[in-house]
């Protein structure tokens, strides 16, 4: 988790919905309803005492990286920084003290585990039951390439799944609840224990619903409304 999700809001709508005070985005990203690795993504940040629509790469780019090309190869391994060690890890950890965003989504993927209740790999497409965005706890930091670019890359911050979820797949998004917004966005919050503190919230799953989906969000490629309708499944299959 997180390997693949949906965002169907245009800049504006975002920017309404997060109640923002402004945006960089000159022209709203395309719908995306299967997003990738690598691909641009939107994040809420705070400059200036802003708090701003922005892009970055999905997948977090580690200052020690030399060139373009072994900075994109690395990007697949970095789209999620697990909570419980984010405050350690080499490659997110300065991010988290200083750079912290939202990721805004309409509803993720997740697939089914060994480990759970329903066949291994079965997509479930996981979003709220108001159908408001969700508001996904993240990092983001800056690179600049040998040729002088300067590349924005953002992770998504995960944890341990629970209840429902749990019966999917092990991991879920850190949801940061909005009344936490504005202290997560705060580039002067930098205490650690602090830090995690906001991410640990007494019901982490709550109003979101999983529904099975397609195994079309398998291939890239597949885009489109499709995707996200419910399949039905026979009867659950365990290891027991």
């Amino acid at each position: 988790m997180c390997g693949r999700y949906a965002q169907t809001m245009g800049a504006e709508e975002i920017v309404t919905a997060f109640s923002l005070d402004g945006s960089t985005v000159d022209q709203s990203l395309p719908l995306n309803w299967n997003i990738a690795p690598t691909n641009e993504i939107y994040i809420i940040t705070s400059k200036a005492e802003r708090t701003i629509l922005d892009t970055a790469s999905w997948g977090m780019i580690a200052p020690w990286q030399k060139n373009f090309a072994e900075a994109r190869a690395s990007q697949s391994h970095a789209i999620n920084a697990r909570s419980e060690s984010i405050h350690e890890k080499p490659t997110f950890r300065n991010a988290f003290r200083t750079t912290r965003c939202l990721i805004p989504a309409t509803g993720y993927y997740e697939w089914a585990t060994s480990l759970g209740k329903y066949s291994p790999k079965q997509p479930f497409y996981i979003s709220r039951i108001d159908r408001e965005p969700l508001s996904i706890a993240g990092i983001w930091s800056t690179w600049q390439s040998e040729k002088g670019e300067v590349i924005q890359s953002a992770s998504i911050i995960t944890r341990e799944a629970v209840n429902d979820l749990a019966t999917i797949h092990s991991r879920m998004p850190v949801f940061m609840p909005r009344e936490r917004w504005s202290e997560w966005l705060d580039p002067a919050s930098r205490d650690v224990h602090q830090l995690r503190a906001l991410m640990e919230v007494a019901e982490p799953d709550a109003g979101v619903h999983a529904v099975p989906v397609s195994a079309r969000v398998n291939v890239v490629a597949n885009n489109g409304p499709e995707l996200i309708i419910p399949i039905e499944l026979g009867a659950p299959e365990t290891l027991f």
